[in-house]
């Protein structure tokens, strides 16, 4: 059986629910390692999305945050805010695994945006 890989990319979309912009860092394999708080304009998302390429190779910017049996990031722009949040691992292995996946792919990553 042949193994699919799906390209890295950002997808930039708006809620139907609120309204918002809101992008996702999807690796690899297709599975989303970091998504975005929601912006007003997709303007504002797209800056975020500059920002993660710009972050995303420094390890400082992220944040780890251990919890029980739930292990998270948040990557964090030079001011301290945060632009991106990774999804739950259940492990600290696997986080990492997931920061690494987010250095490696985020600068280059092309942006899809969905309907």
């Amino acid at each position: 059986m042949m193994v699919v890989m799906k390209n890295p990319k950002f997808q930039l979309y708006q809620s139907a629910v609120n309204k918002q912009y809101y992008f996702r860092l999807l690796a690899r394999n297709g599975e989303i390692v970091l998504g975005s708080e929601g912006y007003i304009s997709r303007q504002n998302a797209q800056l975020g999305i500059e920002s993660v390429k710009q972050n995303a190779g420094i390890d400082s910017r992220y944040q780890r945050k251990n919890g029980i049996a739930n292990f998270t990031f948040n990557l964090i722009a030079a001011n301290g805010e945060i632009i991106g949040r990774s999804e739950n691992y259940t492990s600290a292995a696997a986080r990492e695994n997931g920061i690494s996946a987010v250095k490696d792919i985020a600068a280059e990553a092309p942006v899809e945006v969905l309907p």
